[in-house]
């Protein structure tokens, strides 16, 4: 048996006149890895922007059984369910250390805290020899992993992801997928909203297609591999 940890129910989002989300629905079992995936535009980062509450919404969003329609985005973070955007929100001017400690900032638990450190290092090494590099300085890449590192600072039970290998070289785009396999495998719950269909159906479990702000197709990776449409559309594209 599995637990439903992320429900989205009928998501609508409206910028203006511009129905940007139409009825959205998916459910993210505690313990897998989701992807979201579809073309530039389709309303995968608003989706996510409604989940994490930076965005009005119609519809229901349930974490963890709850609802978060007047859930402030600060209560989210702290209720384990973080979004690592697309722009990383890195502080431009402090380390690599101490982006890091930012990422855990409503942490009381400072045993937890450096044990996380510790895992962020040897989870990405290139950071652990960069702890006190500036992060403005880094590598498109470099700047990925410790995004992606700072979020984790939070302790997660969720991790969204949006566009986590967009425009980053070959190389580091496997050492990301190596990553969130091995966090997964440790138990943590990916969301994972790409571009990159081939990441995406490599990593994810089950997976939903969206396109104009509408869920067309859902099913396994497995299903998707085998769709026509999909291979066709986005398999092989990146």
């Amino acid at each position: 048996m599995t637990d439903t940890i992320l429900e989205i129910d009928d998501l609508n989002v409206y910028y203006g006149k511009s129905h940007a989300l139409r009825g959205v629905s998916l459910s993210i079992e505690a313990g897998e890895i989701y992807g979201v995936i579809g073309p530039n535009g389709a309303g995968k980062t608003t989706m996510l922007n409604a989940v994490a509450g930076f965005t009005e919404y119609e519809g229901t969003i349930r974490y963890d059984g709850a609802d978060l329609a007047r859930v402030p985005p600060q209560q989210i973070v702290r209720d384990g369910l973080i979004y690592c955007t697309e722009d990383r929100d890195l502080f431009p001017y402090f380390s690599v250390h101490e982006n890091l400690l930012m990422g855990a900032q409503f942490r009381d638990d400072r045993d937890g805290v450096r044990a996380d450190l510790d895992v962020v290092y040897d989870l990405f090494p290139r950071l652990d020899d960069r702890r006190e590099q500036e992060a403005e300085t880094m590598s498109g890449g470099e700047q990925q992993m410790l995004a992606i590192g700072r979020a984790l600072m939070s302790d997660p039970d969720v991790l969204m992801l949006d566009e986590p290998t967009l425009g980053l070289a070959p190389v580091i785009i496997q050492d990301i997928g190596d990553a969130l396999e091995r966090l997964n495998e440790e138990g943590l719950t990916i969301l994972l909203a790409e571009q990159n269909s081939t990441f995406a159906l490599n990593h994810a479990e089950r997976l939903s297609l969206i396109e104009t702000g509408e869920i067309e197709l859902s099913g396994t990776s497995a299903e998707f591999h085998d769709n026509e449409y999909v291979r066709e559309a986005y398999v092989g594209v990146h």
